[in-house]
């Protein structure tokens, strides 16, 4: 079973910047991908950015593309979003995502390739 924890997360202006943190605990062995899912208010969840193997491909969602960066500490079993150029659009509950089963690309996209979800973190965005 694996363990995952976000932090970080909250209010900012529009423009602004935030990052939110997602620490994996248990058994973290082999776990990737690793990813970023966003559910605001009546709408579905959404994939955000997902990191992906050894080598730390990156994937992002059109809409974040060039504004939100995700990123891995592999020794502390951790995953970063910096999220900069901030909009309103982005106010969202941010979970983060783990799987045992290898993919690339749009399979990144799909909920349901997740076998482990964190309790999610608030980022509200004021205009």
């Amino acid at each position: 079973q694996v363990q995952l924890v976000e932090s970080g997360g909250g209010l900012v202006q529009a423009g602004g910047s935030l990052s939110v943190s997602c620490a994996a605990s248990g058994r973290t062995f082999s776990i990737s991908p690793m990813g970023w899912f966003r559910q605001a208010p009546g709408k579905e969840r959404e994939f955000v950015a997902a990191i992906v193997g050894s080598n730390g491909y990156t994937y992002y969602a059109d809409s974040v593309k060039g504004r939100f960066t995700i990123s891995r500490d592999n020794a502390k079993n951790t995953v970063y979003l910096q999220m900069n150029s901030l909009k309103p659009e982005d106010t969202a509950v941010y979970y983060c995502a783990a799987s045992r089963t290898p993919a690339f690309g749009t399979a990144l996209y799909g909920l349901n390739l997740y076998h482990y979800w964190g309790q999610g973190t608030q980022v509200t965005v004021s205009s």
